[in-house]
C-alpha cells in the first residue's frame, strides 16, 4: 500500500499538548501511581513472569495457526446460530454493516468497546447513511461530543478534567450539568438507557473470540458493553484476528493480566460472555413476542493477515490492549495520546499505525519512541516494541529513502572516520565564542532554546584518541590479559576524561589496553534512523579494527555501544553467514565496564581505597544498562566498595531524556523528563550522581550544570579512578 500523505504540524501538536496543564497534571499523577498500583494488584500472584510466559506461548501458537483459527471460530459460531462475515479492510466493513441495517430495518444503533471501529472510522460512514449511532462507553461518548480521538485504549479521556467533561454534557444535552462526577454519571445513565431500550443493532468489539465454542469475551467496568449485547433484536460483533484465541481455557490467561495491567484490578467489574444468538422478548405489533436475537460477527483484516505471516511482525499478536506500556512511557506521559495521530497511541500505537497501512503516518511520529524499553518490562504479552518499530524504521527507509540532510550526514560522513572526526575537531574549535568549561551554557537565536535551563556538553580540545599512545606505556608488563577499548563518539571527543578513568581502572587490575584508532561511531545513530545498508557499512569498520587487536576482551563503557557490538551487530548480518560469524566471534568478546570491573575485583580478591568521609552518592540506571544490557546491581557493589554513602534515588531507572538525538531534536520533551530526573537526584541529598552511560553523564551533567552546579555527575570510571589515584 502506497504512503498516503498527511499534513500535519507534529511539532505545533507537541507544544499544545506540552501546554495543556489539565493533560500534564492528570497524566503525571497517573503515571506515578499507576507502577505501586499495578503491583498490589500482583500481589496474591508467586510470579508475574510465569503468567507472561503462558500468554505469550498461547498467543504465539495462536498466530502460527491463525487461519486455521479463523476457520474453526467461523466453524463454531455458525454452528449456535450466527454468521460470520470476513472483511479485507474498513471499507468492506462499512459495506457489510450498511447491508445489514438496510436488510433489518436499523435506525438507531448503540456502540460500546470497539477500538476497531475507531480505526476504520465507522461512525461517520454510518451517519452519512442517515443512521443515528451512539457511543456508550461515558468517554468515548464525551469524545464523540468533543470530537476528539481517544488518548488511551483503555481510559480515552484521561486527559480531560471533570469541569470539559461537564461541559460537553451541557454541549450535548441542551441543559446545565455541573461538574459533579455522581451527578454526570446519573445524567449518562439517564440519557443512555433511553439509546438502549430503542436500538435496533449494537456494535461491540471483544476483548478476544474463541474458536473452541464462538464466543466473544468482553472485559468492562460500566458495564454497557452487557446493555449493547443484550437489549437491541441485533447485536454485530467486530473483532480482528489477533484477537482470536484457541480454547476457552486460554481466556484465564488473558484475564489473570489484563485487568492488572489495564486498570490495576485484579478483575473487572464486568466480564462478559456471549456465544452465539440468545432469546429476546420485545413488542411486536401491540404484542410481545419472543425471537432469537441476531448475532453478526465480522472477522477484519486491515493488515492483520499480512502481519500473522510476518516472522518478526507477528509479534504484535500477543497484545492484549492492555495499554500498559502507553502508562509507563516517558514521551505519552508527556505529549498524551493524540499527538500519535491514529486510534492506538504510543510505541504499540506506532507499529499497528505502520502495519494497518499508514507508513507515512508512522513515519512522521515513530521517532518519538526512544527506545528506553520500559514498555518491555510490563507488557503482558512481552512484546519487544522498540525492536519492532526500529524493524518498521528500517522497512520505510528502503522503501522511501532517507531526507537528504540524514543521507548525507549518514552516507557521506558517519561512514567516512577521518571525515567525521576531523568535523569533531573543526567543532571543538568553532565552539569556543560560545564555550564556558566543559559546557555550552548558552547557544544564540534560533539555537537559544536547546539551552534554556540545560547547558550542552562542548567538545574536548584533545580527543581521547590522541591521548591513548601515552596512556599505554602505563600497561602492566605482565598482564592477566589485553583488552580492546571501544569508546563511542562521546567518550571519545566530549568525555576524554572519563574514557581515561577507564584505562587506569583496567590497567589498575592488570590488564593492558589497547585502543584501536581505526574504531568509528557504533552505527547506533544510523540503525535508528532506519538506514541498515549504511549501519553495516559502519558496523563492517568496526569489527575489523576490533578483530586486528587480537584482544582477549573487548571493554565498552557506553552500554548503547555494548548493546549494539554485543546483540545487534549479530542481527544486522543475519542474511551474510561470512560477516555473522565475525560479527559473533566479536560480540562473544564484548564486555560492559562496570559488570566486566566488578567481576574482576572479586575474581582477584581487590578492594578499593575508601572515598572521602562524609561523601553521598546516588546512582542513575541508564535505560540501554539495565533494560537493554541487563546490569544494574554491578555498578551499585562497585560504588558500595568506596565506602561513600550510598543512597537509592526514586525511579533510579526512568529515563533521563537524553536518548541520543532525541535529546536534541525533541528538546521541548527531553526537559522536561530531566527536569523529573533532577528533582529525583536532588531528593537524595547527594553530592554527587553517579551514570554508567556517556549520554546520561551529557544530558543529566547539562542540566545539573544550569539548575544545581553543586551536584556533581560523574562516570562510574571516574569515581573509581579517583579512589585508585589516592593509594
Amino acid at each position: 500500500m502506497a504512503a498516503v500523505k498527511e499534513k500535519r504540524n507534529i511539532r505545533k501538536e507537541i507544544h499544545t499538548k506540552l501546554d495543556d496543564n489539565v493533560m500534564q497534571g492528570a497524566l503525571a499523577k497517573f503515571t506515578s501511581e499507576y507502577p505501586m498500583a499495578r503491583l498490589k494488584a500482583y500481589a496474591n500472584v508467586d510470579s508475574i513472569d510465569d503468567l507472561r510466559d503462558d500468554l505469550r506461548t498461547m498467543k504465539r501458537w495462536a498466530v502460527d495457526h491463525i487461519d486455521a483459527l479463523a476457520d474453526e471460530f467461523q466453524h463454531s459460531v455458525e454452528e449456535r446460530g450466527g454468521k460470520v462475515f470476513r472483511a479485507a479492510d474498513g471499507d468492506a466493513v462499512k459495506k457489510i454493516l450498511l447491508q445489514i441495517c438496510e436488510e433489518n430495518g436499523v435506525k438507531r444503533i448503540v456502540k460500546s468497546k470497539s477500538m476497531a471501529t475507531e480505526e476504520i472510522k465507522l461512525n461517520g460512514a454510518l451517519e452519512d447513511a442517515g443512521l443515528h449511532v451512539r457511543e456508550t462507553d461515558l468517554g468515548e461518548w464525551m469524545l464523540s461530543v468533543a470530537g476528539q480521538k481517544p488518548s488511551h485504549m483503555v481510559m480515552p479521556a484521561i486527559h480531560l478534567n471533570k469541569e470539559q467533561c461537564a461541559g460537553f454534557f451541557e454541549q450535548e444535552l441542551h441543559e446545565e450539568v455541573p461538574s459533579d462526577i455522581s451527578y454526570m454519571i446519573h445524567t449518562a445513565r439517564r440519557v443512555l438507557r433511553e439509546e438502549f431500550l430503542n436500538a435496533d443493532l449494537g456494535i461491540t468489539g471483544a476483548n478476544f473470540g474463541i474458536a473452541e465454542n464462538g464466543a466473544i469475551g468482553l472485559v468492562t467496568n460500566e458495564g454497557n458493553a452487557r446493555l449493547v449485547t443484550t437489549t437491541p433484536k441485533i447485536h454485530v460483533v467486530l473483532i480482528g484476528y489477533e484477537k482470536l484465541i484457541p480454547k476457552i481455557k486460554d481466556a484465564a490467561k488473558i484475564l489473570r493480566l489484563l485487568p492488572r495491567n489495564g486498570t490495576c484490578q485484579r478483575m473487572t467489574s464486568y466480564m462478559t460472555m456471549v456465544s452465539g444468538p440468545t432469546p429476546i422478548i420485545y413488542k411486536k405489533e401491540g404484542k410481545w413476542v419472543e425471537e432469537n436475537r441476531k448475532q453478526y460477527v465480522i472477522l477484519l483484516d486491515n493488515g492483520r493477515l499480512a502481519a500473522a505471516k510476518d516472522p518478526k511482525m507477528k509479534q504484535v499478536y500477543q497484545c492484549v490492549r492492555c495499554a500498559s506500556c502507553l502508562n509507563v512511557c516517558p514521551i505519552w506521559r508527556m505529549v498524551g495520546g493524540h499527538v500519535y495521530g491514529h486510534i492506538y497511541s504510543g510505541g504499540i500505537g506506532a507499529i499497528l499505525t505502520g502495519l494497518l497501512g499508514n507508513m507515512e503516518a508512522f513515519s512522521k511520529f515513530s521517532d518519538l519512541c526512544i527506545g528506553c524499553r520500559q514498555c518491555t518490562t510490563i507488557c503482558p504479552g512481552e512484546i519487544p516494541i522498540p525492536d519492532l518499530i526500529d524493524e518498521l524504521r528500517a522497512r520505510y527507509v528502503k522503501k522511501y529513502g532517507l531526507s537528504m540532510p540524514e543521507k548525507t550526514a549518514f552516507q557521506h560522513i558517519l561512514t567516512h572516520r577521518k571525515v567525521f572526526h576531523s568535523l569533531l575537531r573543526i567543532g571543538s574549535v568553532a565552539q569556543k565564542p560560545v564555550q564556558s568549561g566543559k559546557f555550552i551554557r548558552h547557544l544564540p537565536l534560533f539555537f537559544s532554546g536547546m539551552t534554556d535551563g540545560r547547558s550542552l556538553p562542548a567538545i574536548a580540545a584533545k580527543p581521547l584518541r590522541d591521548r591513548t599512545e601515552e596512556l599505554q606505556k602505563a600497561n602492566p608488563r605482565n598482564p592477566v590479559m589485553t583488552a580492546a577499548f571501544f569508546s563511542g563518539c562521546n567518550m571519545d571527543f566530549v568525555f576524554p576524561d572519563t574514557g581515561e578513568s577507564v584505562i587506569k581502572v583496567l590497567q589498575d587490575l592488570n590488564i593492558a589496553v589497547t585502543y584501536p584508532q581505526e574504531q568509528t561511531c557504533c552505527g547506533k545513530p544510523v540503525l535508528g534512523m532506519g538506514d541498515r545498508d549504511t549501519g553495516k557499512v559502519i558496523a563492517k569498520q568496526n569489527i575489523e579494527a576490533l578483530e586486528a587487536t587480537g584482544a582477549d576482551v573487548i571493554i565498552s563503557a557506553c552500554p548503547t555501544c555494548a548493546e549494539t557490538l554485543e546483540r545487534t551487530y549479530k542481527e544486522l548480518f543475519k542474511d551474510d553467514a561470512e560477516w555473522q560469524a565475525r560479527a559473533e566471534a566479536v560480540a562473544a568478546k564484548v564486555r560492559e565496564f562496570t559488570s566486566f570491573v566488578a567481576e574482576q575485583y572479586k575474581a582477584q580478591g581487590r578492594s578499593l581505597p575508601q572515598a572521602e568521609k562524609g561523601s553521598r552518592i546516588t546512582y542513575h540506571d541508564s535505560c540501554h544498562m539495565r533494560r537493554g544490557l541487563g546490569v544494574w546491581e554491578q555498578p551499585r557493589e562497585l560504588l558500595r566498595m568506596t565506602g561513600a554513602d550510598f543512597v537509592e534515588m526514586k525511579d533510579s531507572d526512568r529515563c533521563c531524556g537524553m536518548a541520543g538525538a532525541f535529546g536534541v531534536k525533541y528538546s521541548e520533551i527531553s526537559k522536561p523528563i530531566l527536569h523529573d530526573k533532577l528533582e529525583n537526584i536532588e531528593g537524595t541529598k547527594a553530592d554527587t550522581v553517579a551514570v554508567a552511560c556517556p549520554a546520561c553523564m551529557m544530558q543529566i551533567g547539562g542540566g545539573l550544570n544550569q539548575q544545581n552546579p553543586r551536584i556533581k555527575v560523574k562516570h562510574v570510571a571516574d569515581i573509581l579512578a579517583e579512589c585508585i589515584a589516592t593509594r
